[in-house]
């Protein structure tokens, strides 16, 4: 019987319902539209094993043969597709299912080297699908893909914390790495140089943005994936877990229609969250708001965002400089780094702009010191400035597991703690995936430019001494809040420790 050949097409799977796909795929009978008419194809390689799956199923439709390259091509496309459904049909299923689900495709991948030939295998997808899931699942913000001597190594950035997730053969995590740039646009070819690309997942009906960082390291690259929220995920400002006084003061300072106001605190402390939940709150018809961020890592609806792109020349500078020509009324400025942004910035808030920012300064006061290092004259600064939020990400105990602990006296003694109260340590348990921690909560000190401080500015006080009276007149500091959680029984004194009980 001789078959009509098809050389270098490119065809589309054809799904009809109640027809197993996933047998005839491992057979090499696949099926596609070729113009108006229902067809079988198969390939010169496997061509007896695809005749007898058709024989047997009682198939009728014309018999077209591929070139190899074209066959793969469609082949794939249907274990797309499959491992697709079958992800679908894991994200129904229980977290204990999930993990034994994962646990037997690791399983299969490990004793199936045939199936490794590329990148492009079915487990490899349903691997990669996976990990993005159980990432998500457990609220990961990050996914670190690393390639040790012996092996590899997947481990996730939960509440803040880094977590073994799961061990991988060096040759199934460097396919892992080679799927996530195929789906990231990076070029699988170079391993010698740092790549930097996007993607998006789509799990049970949301689209997640996910910024993929791929770099060279001895052993063979390394990927790290932060997982990017959508705008419905920005918290409400008592979402954050801020205290009432607190919140109370951010409104009023969001009700001035000029001026500066900065969140300042170290990497990773939250301070982008706060600054999106602060425009999510003063956005509206009637006000153009503007941002320039490094990276946008919220897709917020009503704000206009802009990328930095050192590349090509837009720097938070330059695109701070050309925001100011689109009639802002609120401009936000990912961070402030060096003296000519924080000129521009200085000068939006002087002309009638509201402007939000973020420093890296380790409490509130700080940040005066800071700005007038950049070359920002004093006056300007009291004249502009209306209030500085410095911020923490505090780590909460398991309400399921904690148990009382008793802290030494001189310890006591030295954080004025009191001896009454019931302290709390963390264990771990299933709940918590036994870190002994779930969820976090910001913690903040507010420092509001009142005309005292403004006075204190001008007869020449450094931030310490502003610091220290600011306190004394009732300044609720990030330590004397941690030392409330401890009392409360919400943290741990090994977490306060860790988010800075012992700053003054």
């Amino acid at each position: 019987m001789k078959l009509p050949i098809l050389e270098h097409v490119n065809l589309e799977p054809l799904i009809e319902d109640g027809f197993d796909y996933t047998s005839s795929t491992k057979h090499n009978l696949l099926f596609a539209n070729i113009g108006k008419e229902k067809a079988a194809i198969v390939s010169k390689d496997n061509l007896s094993d695809a005749l007898n799956h058709k024989a047997r199923i009682g198939n009728d439709y014309k018999i077209y043969m591929l070139d190899s390259e074209s066959f793969e091509r469609l082949k794939h496309k249907f274990l797309d597709i499959q491992t697709s459904s079958e992800f679908e049909e894991m994200q129904s299923s229980a977290s204990e299912e999930l993990i034994e689900a994962e646990s037997e495709l690791l399983e299969f991948i490990q004793n199936s080297q045939n199936l490794l030939s590329s990148e492009e295998s079915a487990p490899i997808i349903k691997l990669v699908n996976s990990l993005f899931f159980q990432a998500i699942k457990k609220g990961a913000s990050d996914i670190h893909i690393e390639i040790h001597e012996k092996k590899g190594e997947v481990r996730f950035r939960v509440d803040g914390a880094l977590k073994k997730h799961l061990d991988l053969e060096k040759s199934v995590a460097n396919l892992v790495i080679n799927r996530i740039k195929v789906i990231s646009n990076l070029d699988i070819s170079e391993k010698r140089v740092p790549q930097d690309g996007r993607t998006q997942v789509g799990i049970s009906g949301k689209t997640l943005d996910i910024r993929v960082s791929v770099l060279p390291t001895y052993y063979g690259e390394r990927v790290v994936m932060r997982i990017l929220m959508q705008s419905e995920s920005i918290p409400t400002l008592e979402e954050l877990g801020f205290v009432k006084e607190t919140t109370e003061a951010f409104y009023k300072l969001l009700n001035h229609s000029h001026g500066m106001i900065l969140v300042t605190g170290p990497t990773g402390s939250g301070k982008s969250t706060t600054l999106h939940s602060f425009l999510q709150y003063i956005a509206s018809p009637d006000k153009n708001i503007i941002t320039v961020e490094d990276p946008v890592e919220y897709n917020a609806d009503h704000v206009n965002q802009i990328q930095v792109n050192d590349k090509v020349g837009l720097t938070f500078s330059a695109g701070l400089r050309s925001i100011l020509r689109q009639d802002p009324d609120v401009v936000m400025v990912g961070e402030i780094r060096d003296q000519e942004t924080a000129q521009i910035a200085l000068q939006a808030a002087l002309t009638g702009h509201l402007l939000l920012s973020t420093l890296h300064t380790n409490d509130a006061t700080s940040s005066l010191t800071r700005l007038m290092d950049m070359g920002i004259e004093d006056y300007l600064l009291s004249s502009t400035l209306i209030g500085v939020l410095a911020q923490r990400l505090v780590r909460k105990l398991c309400q399921h597991c904690k148990v009382p602990t008793l802290l030494p006296e001189p310890l006591l003694k030295e954080l004025e703690l009191d001896e009454r109260s019931i302290y709390y340590k963390s264990v771990g348990c299933r709940k918590c995936d036994f870190s002994g921690y779930s969820g976090r909560q910001s913690v903040g000190e507010l420092f509001i430019m009142s005309n005292e401080v403004k006075e204190m500015m001008k007869n020449g006080l450094n931030d310490h001494e502003i610091r220290t009276v600011m306190r004394k007149n009732g300044m609720q500091t990030i330590s004397d809040k941690l030392k409330d959680m401890m009392k409360s029984g919400i943290t741990s004194y090994e977490e306060a420790l860790r988010v800075g009980i012992m700053d003054k």
